[in-house]
């Protein structure tokens, strides 16, 4: 159990960078209206990763499944962990000094966010079949399609540059994880 509170610790740690990452790059629109261009898509991706981010904070909490921990696994879950800090960097950047605002600055690193975005996904597989056999294939049926799905969908963003197309694409994220949340989580 000792070895259980420590990655806790280490996976609220950088959970709580990543949360502080998307709301400090939020609220400039509030601190400083008109100073960075608004991008709905872009918006709607960082909303994204946010439920993603409290999505995999209340999944680790399957980490009690383990009962024996091994280097390997702190070292996965830590790198897992830190591809979720990744987005959060990629979708705020330091600043758009080279870019006219979020919407010229997303579709430039369209490629970074999607291919990191789908990264997490396989790990995803990886970091539920350390919880165990039983766990992992309690899962197995539109776990399975939802994560391979998402990641053709990810390639598929990649090669895509139709604006309409990413609204939609981000529209159809929120709403799946949603209620993939909800039905995950809200049964009794």
């Amino acid at each position: 159990m000792e070895e259980l509170t420590h990655v806790k610790s280490i996976i609220g740690i950088i959970l709580g960078l990543s949360l502080t990452h998307l709301i400090k790059g939020s609220v400039i629109f509030i601190q400083h209206p008109g100073r960075k261009k608004f991008y709905f898509v872009h918006a709607l991706w960082v909303f994204y990763v946010f439920l993603m981010l409290i999505h995999f904070w209340w999944w680790e909490f399957n980490l009690k499944l383990i009962h024996k921990w091994y280097f390997a696994d702190y070292f996965f879950i830590i790198c897992y962990i830190l591809i979720y800090y990744l987005l959060c960097a990629i979708l705020y950047p330091d600043d758009l000094v080279d870019y006219t605002g979020y919407e010229d600055y997303f579709y430039s690193r369209k490629k970074w966010f999607f291919s990191v975005l789908a990264i997490s996904f396989g790990a995803d597989i990886i970091d539920t079949a350390i919880k165990g056999g039983d766990y992992f294939l309690y899962n197995q049926n539109e776990y399975f399609v939802r994560v391979i799905s998402h990641i053709v969908l990810c390639l598929l963003a990649i090669k895509i540059n139709n604006k309409k197309f990413h609204t939609i694409l981000a529209l159809l994220f929120i709403a799946y994880e949603l209620s993939y949340i909800l039905r995950l989580f809200n049964v009794e």
